[in-house]
C-alpha cells in the first residue's frame, strides 16, 4: 500500500474512534509515513519522536540520518549528543494554522538551535528555516487540504487521494529530508530538478489556458505531428516542462563557466540570456512568462529549483565531468527521474563515448576505401546527417574527425574555420525534443570555441528542432503561419530546406526503438508500408515493423540509396532486424540497395539473459557505471555503403568476436579493433537468400547437415518458403 495511503487510513480511523488525542494521537502515523520515506535515501533518514531538550525546548520529533545511529552501544542513547541532521518537527493538530504555528515564539527557538524546521498539521507540511533578520522564512511547502473539514474529507478516500497526492507529496518529503544533505553528484542534482519539474508537470497538466494551445499548435505544426489522446498530451505538456527545467539547468552550467570561482547566486530568470538558440529562446520565454508562470503556478517552484541549484558544491559536482560535458551528461538521469515513460518511448540513452568513435572512425575509413573519398569526412563535399542527434554526440565527433584529418594535413591555420563551416553547412542533426536539442547546440558552439572559432552573434550551428521523418516532400498544403512564433517558422522552413536540398552522403545516429505517442501524419504513416508488403505470403501475420528504428532505416535507404545514389549508412540499433522472421522484406530491400554490411554483434540481450564467453552475464554495451544502467535490448552497429557502381558482389559480414561480459570491455574491444592491420579478420560473411528468410547471420549450420535430405524433400506438398523468389525483382542467393 502507498505511504500515503497508509497514513490517511491510519489518521481517520483513530479519528473516527473518537478517543485519540487531538494532536499526539497521530505521531505514530507521521512517524511511519516518514520513516517509509526515509528509508529509500542513502544515507537511510529516521523519524524519532518526541527528543529530548537541546536548551530550546522538546521539539515533536527529528529527522536523523542511519550514519548517526550507526555503531552505537545498546546502552548508549543515540540522543544523548546529537541534533538531528535534517531537521526537527513541529506538530500540531489539524485545525491549527500552519502560518500562525510559523510565527510562533516556539518555533524561533527551535531554528535558532536547529536551523530547519518541518511544520505539519498533519494536512500540511511547511520547511522553515532561520532567516538573515531571525525572522523565520519558508522554504517548501505542500498541503493537502486547506481546511480540517475537508482533510477529513479526504482523509476518508485514502486511496483516491493517494493517487492524487501520493507521487507529489512523496518528492516533497524527500526534499524535506535532502535539504541539509549536501548536493555534489548528478544523481541527486537530477533528481532534485526532476522532483520540482514533476511538481510543475501535474500543475500543467491540469490547466486549460489559452497560450498552451497557440504553444501546442506551434509545435505540430513545427514537428510534423498531431499529439492526440492522453499519450499525446502527456509528450507535448511533459515536453514543455522539461524545456522549461533543463533549460535552466543549462543556463546554470552556463552561468557557472563564466567564471567557475564566482561566490554571486544564480537567478533562473536570466535563463533567456543564456540560452541562445532563438528557437529555445522563444520557446522557452514563451513557457517561463511571469503571467503564464502565476496562472500555471510555476513561479514558486522554479524559485524552489533555483535555491537547489544554489546550494550545489559547484565544485565537487563539476569535477565528475570532462569539460563542458555536464549539460550532456546530465540530460539521461535527469529525464530517467523526471519522466521514464517518455525517456522510454523515445529511447533516449546516453551513447557511450567509445561507440560514437566507433562508428563516425568507421564511416571515415568507408567513405575513404568504398567510395574512394581520400580526405573522408573532412572532404567538403560530404554531407552528413543524424537524424536522431539527441544531445549532439555523434555531431561533435564528427567535427572532431574532420579537425583530425585537417590537422594531419597541415592545415592547422584554415583548421578552425573549416570545422566552423562544417558545422554550419554540411553536418546537421535533426531532434524532436527541445531539451536535448538545446544540449546539441551548447556542445557545438563549446566544441568550436575551444577551436578558436566561437559562432558569432546570429550564427548557428546546423541542427533543427524538427521530425527527421517528415518534410522531405513539397507539402500540399500551403504552410500554416506562425505568427506568435516566428522562430518556430523559422526553424521549420530551414530544416525542410536541408531535407530537400542537402546532397546527403552519410547517415548515422542511434535512432530511437520503441513507437511513440505522436500522430505522424501521412508522409511518415507510409514510410515502412515497402517492408511490410508481402509479409502475409511469408507466413508472417505479426511483425514488430512499428518500433520507431525502422522508420530511420526506411529514411536512410530513401535518402542514400534512392535520393542521392550513393553513401553510408551507419547506426547502433535494436539487433531484431537482423534475422528475426518479421524483417524478411527490409533486409531483402535493404539488399537490393546497398553493396556491403558490416554487423558488429553487441550483445546485451537481457531479455533472454546472455552470456559471455566466460559465463558471466552480457551488459548492454550503453551501461556506464556510475552512471547509466543502459538497456535490456540486445543491440548492432550496421555500417552499410552504397557505392553508386552496378552490383555485382553485394556482401553481408557478421562480427561476433565482442563478446566480453562487461560493456566497458567490449567497447574497449570494439576501438581497439581499427587498428587492426587485417580488420575483416573479424567477420564472417553470411549469405542471406530466400531459403533463410535473407538472415543476415553467418549459418551456424555444419556443411554435412546442409547434406541431408531437406523436409521438402519428404513433403506431399512442397511446403511456403516465402513469395515467388522474383517478387521485387531481387533474385534468390545474392
Amino acid at each position: 500500500m502507498p505511504p500515503l495511503e497508509t497514513y490517511l487510513r491510519e489518521l481517520s480511523d483513530i479519528h473516527h474512534s473518537g478517543a485519540g488525542v487531538k494532536e499526539t494521537s497521530y505521531y505514530p502515523a507521521l512517524a511511519n509515513l516518514l520513516n517509509e520515506l526515509g528509508k529509500t535515501l542513502k544515507p537511510k533518514v529516521k523519524c524519532i519522536i518526541h527528543l529530548r531538550s537541546k536548551g530550546a525546548g522538546i521539539p515533536d520529533g527529528g529527522l536523523f540520518t542511519a550514519d548517526q545511529l550507526k555503531g552505537l552501544r545498546e546502552d548508549e542513547n543515540p540522543l544523548s549528543g546529537q541534533l538531528p541532521a535534517r531537521a526537527v518537527l513541529e506538530v500540531k493538530p489539524p485545525k491549527d494554522d500552519l502560518d500562525k504555528i510559523i510565527a510562533s515564539a516556539q518555533l524561533a527557538k527551535y531554528l535558532d538551535k536547529h536551523g530547519l524546521v518541518l511544520v505539519t498539521n498533519y494536512r500540511a507540511f511547511a520547511l522553515v528555516k532561520a532567516g538573515k533578520s531571525g525572522k523565520p522564512v519558508k522554504l517548501e511547502a505542500y498541503a493537502l487540504a486547506e481546511k480540517e473539514k475537508e482533510f477529513w474529507a479526504l482523509a476518508a478516500q485514502p486511496h483516491k487521494t493517494a493517487q492524487q497526492h501520493g507521487e507529489r507529496l512523496a518528492d516533497y518529503l524527500h526534499r524535506v529530508m535532502l535539504a541539509n544533505a549536501p548536493l555534489t553528484t548528478a544523481a541527486y542534482v537530477a533528481w532534485f530538478l526532476a522532483s520540482y519539474a514533476r511538481d510543475a508537470r501535474s500543475k500543467v497538466e491540469a490547466a486549460d489556458l489559452p497560450a498552451l494551445v497557440a504553444i501546442r499548435k506551434a509545435l505540430e505544426e513545427t514537428l510534423g505531428l498531431t499529439f492526440e489522446g492522453a499519450k499525446g498530451e502527456h509528450f507535448f505538456r511533459s515536453t514543455l516542462v522539461q524545456t522549461l527545467f533543463y533549460g535552466v539547468f543549462s543556463a546554470w552550467v552556463l552561468w557557472h563557466g563564466e567564471a567557475p570561482t564566482r561566490e554571486d547566486d544564480f537567478d533562473w530568470r536570466t535563463s533567456a540570456f543564456y540560452l541562445r538558440v532563438p528557437v529555445i529562446q522563444a520557446l522557452f520565454e514563451q513557457v517561463a512568462d511571469a503571467s503564464k508562470l502565476r496562472a500555471l503556478g510555476l513561479m514558486e517552484i522554479l524559485d524552489w529549483a533555483g535555491a537547489t541549484l544554489n546550494r550545489v558544491v559547484r565544485k565537487e559536482f563539476f569535477s565528475s565531468f570532462e569539460q563542458g560535458q555536464a549539460v550532456q551528461y546530465f540530460y539521461e538521469p535527469f529525464l530517467q527521474a523526471f519522466d521514464p515513460e517518455l525517456r522510454k518511448d523515445l529511447g533516449v540513452w546516453y551513447t557511450p563515448p567509445e561507440v560514437v568513435q566507433y562508428m563516425v572512425a568507421r564511416v571515415d575509413t568507408v567513405l575513404r576505401q568504398e567510395l574512394h573519398i581520400a580526405e573522408g569526412l573532412a572532404d567538403p563535399r560530404v554531407v552528413v546527417l543524424d537524424p536522431c542527434a539527441g544531445t549532439g554526440a555523434y555531431l561533435v565527433e564528427t567535427l572532431k574527425r574532420i579537425a583530425t584529418t585537417l590537422r594531419e594535413n597541415g592545415e592547422g591555420a584554415l583548421l578552425a574555420g573549416e570545422v566552423k563551416r562544417a558545422a554550419q553547412e554540411r553536418v546537421f542533426g535533426f531532434e524532436l525534443l527541445p531539451a536535448p536539442y538545446v544540449v546539441a547546440h551548447l556542445q557545438l558552439g563549446l566544441l568550436l570555441q575551444n577551436l578558436g572559432a566561437p559562432l558569432a552573434e546570429g550564427e548557428r550551428a546546423g541542427v533543427f528542432l524538427t521530425n527527421a521523418l517528415t518534410g522531405w516532400e513539397p507539402p500540399k498544403e500551403p504552410k500554416t503561419q506562425l505568427p506568435l512564433f516566428p522562430e518556430l517558422a523559422h526553424e521549420r522552413d530551414a530544416a525542410e530546406k536541408v531535407k530537400r536540398e542537402a546532397k546527403i552522403l552519410v547517415v548515422l545516429g542511434n535512432p530511437p526503438y520503441n513507437a511513440f505517442a505522436g500522430v505522424a501524419i501521412g508522409e511518415e504513416q507510409d514510410l515502412i508500408e515497402p517492408y511490410k508488403s508481402v509479409l502475409k505470403e511469408w507466413g508472417i501475420t505479426k511483425n514488430y515493423l512499428d518500433d520507431l528504428y525502422v522508420r530511420f532505416f526506411r529514411l536512410a535507404e530513401r535518402r542514400i540509396a534512392e535520393q542521392t545514389g550513393r553513401g553510408v549508412v551507419c547506426f547502433i540499433s535494436n539487433h531484431s532486424w537482423v534475422s528475426d522472421p518479421s524483417f524478411v522484406v527490409l533486409r531483402r530491400h535493404l539488399l537490393e540497395s546497398f553493396d556491403r554490411f558490416w554487423i558488429e554483434n553487441m550483445h546485451g540481450n537481457r531479455k533472454i539473459s546472455e552470456y559471455a564467453a566466460d559465463g558471466r552475464t552480457s551488459e548492454t554495451v550503453f551501461a556506464i557505471p556510475g552512471f547509466s544502467v543502459g538497456i535490456q535490448q540486445g543491440v548492432a552497429i550496421s555500417p552499410w555503403v552504397k557505392n553508386g557502381k552496378q552490383a555485382h558482389d553485394r556482401r553481408v559480414l557478421f562480427r561476433d568476436d565482442l563478446n566480453a561480459a562487461r560493456a566497458i570491455e567490449r567497447r574497449a574491444e570494439l576501438l581497439a579493433s581499427l587498428n587492426d592491420s587485417d580488420f575483416d579478420t573479424h567477420y564472417k560473411s553470411a549469405k542471406p537468400d530466400q531459403s533463410n528468410r535473407y538472415s543476415f547471420r553467418p549459418s551456424e549450420v555444419s556443411l554435412a547437415y546442409l547434406g541431408w535430405p531437406s523436409i521438402a524433400q519428404f513433403c506431399k506438398i512442397k511446403p511456403m518458403l516465402g513469395p515467388n523468389e522474383n517478387r521485387g525483382g531481387f533474385p534468390s542467393g545474392h
